[in-house]
């Protein structure tokens, strides 16, 4: 347990199923899927534990010796974390009785036992109240605990999960990819996802940055295939990102993670401009 642990506080919001495009997006990594020790942080898991069962259950699909730990900054947060956990145990909840998760103090500097080295680290909404120049070393802290072949998973969404946005930043703390990832049902316009950016980008989104350039011809690309909404949203959107690699955009992934709402490109295609 961390004396001192790292960060400020969050608002401590969170929901059922909030985090499930990200949970996706995690259990998918290679990351993840070829580590040695398959452990996932979920950090700044908020005022309940709830993210942190639905990741490890996610996880444990695609590996059974899948493991989730949440840290928190604020001890009664993890006092009611693992509260649930006990209720969890006693099979008093919908989440398998014997789901690896577990609950401790911890910050930016994710306390780890015996040295153990997480393949990654989940930590969505935990930025949002920084400063732009704080995200570097948030990002060099959290990353210097991963494994070498892990990944920080760090980004925003929704109340209720149905936009959001993340970085894939490598354990040198180098930002490697950018994922945006909708629900497209009932979406009237991709570009919405620019209130749920990333905090190293939601304030370059104006004219003479990468991200807006992006956003822009998102909502462009979207509102040009109107037409295929007849075919259904999940075709309106495969229209989209073709068309957006048409014109150059070097999105990443096929049609297996676009169908999905996803749209992923590399961290240079939208990385702030210096100045």
């Amino acid at each position: 347990m961390a004396s001192s642990p790292l960060g400020h506080p969050t608002r401590g919001t969170t929901g059922t199923n909030r985090l499930r495009r990200n949970d996706r997006w995690i259990a998918a990594s290679d990351a993840f899927r070829r580590a040695s020790d398959p452990l996932v942080i979920d950090l700044g898991y908020g005022a309940s534990g709830v993210t942190a069962f639905e990741l490890a259950t996610r996880l444990a699909k695609v590996r059974s010796d899948a493991e989730v730990i949440g840290f928190e900054l604020d001890p009664e947060r993890v006092a009611t974390a693992r509260r649930q956990l006990e209720d969890v145990r006693a099979g008093r909840t919908s989440f398998a009785p014997d789901l690896r998760v577990s609950f401790a103090r911890g910050g930016f500097e994710v306390p780890l036992a015996a040295g153990r080295r997480p393949a990654a680290i989940r930590a969505m909404n935990v930025l949002r109240q920084y400063d732009e120049s704080d995200v570097a070393q948030a990002w060099r802290s959290m990353t210097a605990r991963l494994a070498p072949d892990g990944m920080l998973f760090e980004g925003t969404c929704d109340e209720i999960g149905r936009i959001s946005s993340w970085a894939d930043v490598s354990p040198t703390g180098t930002p490697v990819r950018f994922t945006i990832s909708l629900r497209l049902a009932e979406l009237e316009h991709p570009g919405i996802v620019a209130e749920r950016l990333p905090k190293a980008l939601i304030h370059r989104n104006i004219p003479g940055e990468r991200i807006h350039d992006l956003l822009v011809d998102l909502d462009r690309e979207w509102e040009r295939a109107a037409a295929l909404s007849t075919f259904g949203s999940t075709q309106r959107f495969l229209a989209v990102v073709k068309a957006l690699k048409d014109q150059g955009w070097p999105v990443l992934g096929d049609r297996t993670r676009w169908r999905l709402g996803e749209l992923t490109v590399p961290w240079s295609a939208v990385a702030p401009a210096a100045h």
